[in-house]
């Protein structure tokens, strides 16, 4: 896996989309990117792409598409609508992507080329977090866990929650 961070100028959602899966069709990898505000660092992603990865390889995957597959996992969502809140949005977007299978080196450089050069991995939006996964002042409260780690809890429990 291969993790690509940068700045975007995003005109028209569909058409980027469009853009970042033909990279990984010219790559033979599934290349999934997300608003980097709502990504709480390498390991939510790790963790999106393992579950999803499993769920595959068991038969037992949400969606048809592996790119879709990680975004669920990624938002802790079974509803395709709900979770494509953790994409990438019109105007200027910070975006990290996950690069899985194929030429990941090759489909990686290509989109650096698309996206501006920048630090985006880590930088969340903790409200934005928070709001999107619902995670509240008394959740927070009642573990020792930061909210890094519940979302990451979130992710996991996406398979029991069907």
């Amino acid at each position: 896996m291969e993790v690509v961070e940068g700045e975007a100028t995003v005109a028209d959602v569909d058409a980027f989309v469009e853009e970042v899966a033909a990279i990984g069709e010219e790559h033979g990898s599934t290349v999934q990117a997300f608003d980097a505000r709502y990504v709480v660092g390498r390991e939510h992603l790790e963790r999106a792409v393992t579950l999803a990865e499993r769920a595959r390889e068991r038969g037992e995957a949400i969606a048809d598409d592996r790119a879709v597959e990680i975004l669920l996992y990624a938002a802790g969502r079974r509803q395709i609508t709900d979770a494509l809140g953790v994409g990438v949005s019109e105007g200027e977007c910070p975006v990290v992507a996950v690069v899985v299978g194929g030429d990941e080196e090759g489909a990686a450089a290509a989109l650096r080329d698309l996206l501006g050069p920048a630090d985006t991995l880590g930088a969340y939006d903790p409200g934005r977090v928070r709001a999107f996964f619902d995670i509240t002042d008394e959740e927070l409260a009642a573990t020792e866990s930061d909210l890094a780690d519940v979302v990451l809890e979130r992710v996991a429990l996406l398979t029991v929650e069907k």
